[in-house]
């Protein structure tokens, strides 16, 4: 008889996962900086003896020491002999489940980092082939803080293999993950990515992570994971521990357990001794009954918009039909304008933007995939595409960091054929056109009923009704005046008898009259009467925003009509007509917006009047400043801090340029060394930090990752450097950072230091000797600027 899989085990039990590799291989003398994966070639017994240790304290699954077994961290290594010996390993030691371990990848995606979407896809693939050619029961793509690297991993796994594939994402004690996404839009782009289970894990103690798994509780489909650290790492006697023991980690997580979790285990800190007590805890414990909320929700990479109780209003203005200048933007291949109109539309008060770029003479699935990279690059209001070609469809839907729409489905079988794999394939929302072979029906009925045949078929690809946006499709009212009538009535059908969600084109019904905004306007407020839940509609007509203002307060949306008062001079007075295109953004807009495609020129515009310092200390620095105070206060997060560092750094460049032939400079503000010690590789955040401190300028000597103690000695010394920033990403390597900081001080060099990293905190700052603890890139800065008096 064949033995159940691990998701037929899984349904009436808890699945209980093992506890942290790293801390027992630690324990049994791993040199910090090295390949833990190694091992499972040079020293499997030692590897195996610890699985063993996990199945004799009751895991049902044995996680596979091939963490970071892939290409970008092995080398030349093979990744394949790596992964097959660490599946052995795990099965040697009598798992009864073993699953392969797929970690993040120790470098940032595009465009925050160098790696791009489909390279990070193509070294998740190899390691996901390894792991399903040596025999692991499923997949465990686990400590991810990137939305769109999780994607890249789940779509590898997916695409590539037949198991089941669990993804936990590693958050902070905001509630966001290093990049700033939050629980909720997590949970909604990997269920609709079909993972079999979602989850937390690392960072933190699982009372911490209590409120982030509530919410994955609250939405997620499909089971809920939950492998916490057992605490925060503190400093007793000179040695790293974890706060949290055995007994007080067991009783957090059976709390959890109760409230619906069904997959639990450890990551740092946790031993055979937490999964034993685990184990014992959750015997007779009935996996709690899941009744998740099912919402109709579209998200960026780190925003969510639901479309349930409110009014969202989808801008349309990327899109060439009847725009001269947008069409002369795209067959130049001059992105900048377009993100010029992304960016008026969600300042304007867009909740989603509808991108299409269907021209005949364009490549439509490499444009449309160009356009969606970088009109996410500057604003994180999530996206519709927009294609009647299913391969831009997909072209789009794949290099998108969410969940976006698909716009759109019909009727016609070819199309559903088409369309309909790919939206469940990506996971999105869809919006479907009540059209079919026959046309568009005259009567509402009849559009109700194509509704009910597409709702019908998209449940037969797996995609749930509530994913669903119907259009019951507006027509001119100067030629089929009736028809605006049966349109309404479809809105209201598709409401009462099918419980879903509509969206209308709301221009649409203007073409060939006079005063098209006051029909616009007026057809606006009869749909949303109707019912209508999203509005596709230019958010730069202040009639608009009216009409969809007004609506709020009498639905009660918006609540004490505090928007309404609050926005209403503003909406009314100075955002830009419907018709008068975008203005040009001064340079700190530009720096504000990420907008690297307009820096380097309004620099160049700059320095025809005002000297190169003066733009520097009198425009990029305050603009920095502000960015910096919006990303302290939760205003805007990684992403968008790295796109206005980045469109400052194109700002430099012209200036350095500048500076060069006309022989005038400036003095540095400072130097600062900065290095991730040795026996860490890690260097995200070095390398981030290294930006910002550029960009305020100060010349920054960058020693790299995993650097010798002596090396920093002699190059502090040969450099006359008198601050220093040391980061740490593992706590073993904590040590490193104590010994280089006491190096120095042995040295009789006078430097300050300050350190950052994950798992540093004050206390530890003070362990390792450091003058300043950096809790993130921008408190770098502030160091910086107090040290040398800036």
């Amino acid at each position: 008889m064949t033995p159940p899989d691990v998701l037929t085990w899984m349904r009436d039990r808890i699945l209980l996962f093992d506890g942290a590799m790293g801390t027992m291989l630690q324990q049994r003398g791993l040199t910090p900086g090295a390949l833990p994966e190694l091992l499972n070639i040079e020293a499997p017994e030692m590897v195996t003896e610890i699985h063993e240790a996990y199945v004799r304290a009751g895991a049902d699954v044995i996680t596979a020491n091939t963490f970071q077994a892939h290409e970008l961290k092995l080398g030349k290594t093979s990744v394949e002999a790596v992964t097959a010996a660490g599946v052995r390993c795990a099965r040697a030691a009598g798992a009864r489940f073993v699953a392969l371990d797929v970690g993040p990848l120790g470098q940032m995606m595009a465009p925050m980092g160098s790696i791009g979407f489909e390279r990070a896809y193509e070294v998740f693939r190899r390691q996901m082939r390894a792991g399903a050619a040596a025999g692991a029961d499923l997949i465990l793509i686990e400590t991810i803080a990137d939305p769109y690297e999780a994607k890249a991993a789940v779509l590898a796994a997916r695409e590539n293999t037949d198991l089941p594939v669990f993804c936990s994402m590693t958050f902070q004690e905001d509630g966001r993950t290093f990049v700033g996404c939050d629980p909720l839009t997590a949970t909604v782009l990997l269920q609709g990515l079909g993972v079999d289970a979602l989850g937390v894990n690392c960072s933190l103690g699982p009372a911490l992570l209590a409120p982030v798994v509530e919410t994955m509780l609250t939405y997620a489909r499909p089971p809920v994971l939950v492998q916490a650290n057992a605490g925060l790492p503190v400093i007793r006697d000179g040695q790293t521990v974890y706060e949290t023991g055995p007994e007080a980690y067991a009783d957090e997580v059976v709390k959890l357990v109760r409230r619906g979790v069904r997959i639990v285990g450890g990551c740092c800190g946790t031993t055979p001794a937490y999964i034993r007590l685990l184990r014992a805890r959750l015997e007779g414990i009935t996996p709690a009954a899941a009744a998740p909320r099912r919402v109709t929700a579209c998200t960026s990479g780190t925003r969510t918009v639901i479309l349930d109780g409110v009014t969202t209003a989808i801008g349309e203005r990327l899109n060439p039909t009847g725009k001269k200048k947008m069409q002369a933007a795209l067959r130049a291949g001059d992105v900048g304008y377009l993100l010029g109109e992304a960016v008026a539309q969600v300042r304007a008060g867009a909740d989603v933007l509808d991108v299409n770029v269907s021209l005949p003479e364009l490549d439509e699935p490499a444009v449309l995939a160009k356009v969606v990279r970088e009109v996410q690059g500057v604003t994180d209001a999530p996206l519709q595409i927009d294609s009647a070609d299913p391969a831009a469809l997909e072209a789009g839907l794949r290099v998108y960091n969410g969940k976006p729409i698909v716009n759109s489905v019909n009727g016609k079988r070819a199309v559903m054929e088409a369309v309909l794999p790919l939206v469940k394939k990506y996971g999105a929302l869809l919006v479907c056109l009540t059209l079919d072979e026959d046309g568009i029906p005259p009567t509402a009925a009849a559009r109700v009923d194509i509704a009910r045949r597409l709702r019908d078929e998209a449940r037969r690809y797996g995609i749930p009704e509530e994913d669903l946006l119907i259009d019951c499709l507006v027509l001119t009212v100067s030629a089929q005046q009736a028809q605006v009538r049966e349109t309404l009535a479809a809105v209201r059908g598709v409401k009462a008898g099918l419980g879903l969600r509509t969206v209308l084109g709301v221009s649409n019904v203007s073409f060939g009259l006079p005063e098209r905004e006051a029909v616009n306007a007026g057809f606006l407020a009869a749909a949303l009467g109707a019912g209508l839940d999203a509005a596709i509609l230019n958010p730069l007509s202040a009639r608009y925003r009216e009409v969809l203002d007004v609506f709020r307060v009498l639905n009660n949306e918006d609540k004490g009509a505090a928007h309404y008062i609050k926005t209403r001079a503003a909406h009314t007075e100075t955002a830009p007509p419907a018709s008068a295109g975008t203005r040009a953004p001064s340079l700190a807009e530009i720096i504000a917006q990420g907008r690297r495609d307009l820096a380097a020129g309004a620099v160049r515009a700059r320095l025809e009047t005002v000297p190169p310092l003066d733009v520097i200390d009198r425009e990029f620095i305050p603009a920095l400043d502000e960015v910096g105070r919006r990303f302290e206060s939760g205003e805007i997060f990684l992403p968008q801090l790295m796109q206005s560092a980045q469109a400052v750094q194109e700002g430099f460049a012209v200036i350095k340029d500048h500076m060069a032939r006309t022989g005038s400079g400036r003095e540095s503000r400072g130097k600062i060394l900065l290095a991730t010690v040795q026996g860490d590789i890690h260097d995200i955040g070095k390398n981030i930090v290294r930006m910002l401190l550029e960009n305020y300028g100060y010349d920054v000597v960058d020693l790299g990752k995993d650097v010798p103690v002596q090396t920093v000695v002699d190059t502090i010394r040969a450099q006359d450097i008198r601050l220093a920033g040391l980061s740490a990403l593992m706590t073993t390597t904590v040590k490193s950072m104590k010994d280089t900081i006491a190096a120095v001080r042995a040295a009789g060099l006078p430097c300050t230091f300050m350190v950052g990293g994950a798992v540093l905190s004050p206390d530890y700052a003070e362990f390792v000797g450091a003058d300043h603890y950096a809790k993130d890139a921008m408190e770098s800065v502030a160091i910086a600027n107090a040290h040398f008096g800036h």
